[in-house]
């Protein structure tokens, strides 16, 4: 997914082994130790993600993922959750949204990669460069354009943005 966003994972990360995974946590695996931060090309655009232990994430958790994210100056997370939210950290979740974009993620939603699925056509995110270049060719404002919901499984995948655009 991260790959897909535009951040730099290598190679080995994305080839290992299950076996090379466990002896590189010589066996015995906490999801909190899991936790890693990657970033764009040029260092430009960091995200972090966390795998916290617990089964529901509640407002301490969640507040002390943000502090560590303002200490080290990032504006992204994920939070790959086993279950999901408390309805207060789900509020605390909307309360940071102007300054952190914290996107949440259940562990059944990144099985499978929708991606590579039959019946979803492959989405291609536009530069705003590209997006320009598609409303002056075919003389269209932004509001014309078809709508994508949020809350769509592959505008998620992507981590889309109000005013980004796909083609596909």
């Amino acid at each position: 997914m991260l790959r897909d966003r535009g951040y730099e994972v290598e190679d080995s990360e994305m080839q290992m082994t299950r076996k090379e995974f466990i002896d590189k946590y010589n066996g015995t695996i906490r999801r909190e130790d899991l936790t890693f931060i990657k970033s764009k090309p040029g260092n430009t655009d960091q995200i972090y993600v966390f795998f916290p232990d617990d089964l529901k994430i509640g407002v301490n958790i969640m507040k002390k993922y943000v502090i560590r994210m303002e200490n080290e100056n990032v504006r992204r997370a994920i939070v790959v959750v086993r279950v999901g939210l408390t309805p207060s950290s789900k509020a605390c979740q909307t309360e940071i949204a102007g300054r952190f974009q914290v996107e949440v993620f259940q562990e059944a939603e990144l099985l499978v990669n929708i991606r590579y699925h039959d019946l979803v056509p492959e989405h291609l995110p536009l530069t705003d460069v590209e997006k320009k270049a598609l409303l002056d060719k075919y003389t269209l404002k932004e509001a014309q354009l078809p709508r994508i919901l949020h809350a769509d499984p592959i505008a998620r995948y992507y981590g889309l943005r109000r005013g980004q655009v796909f083609k596909f």
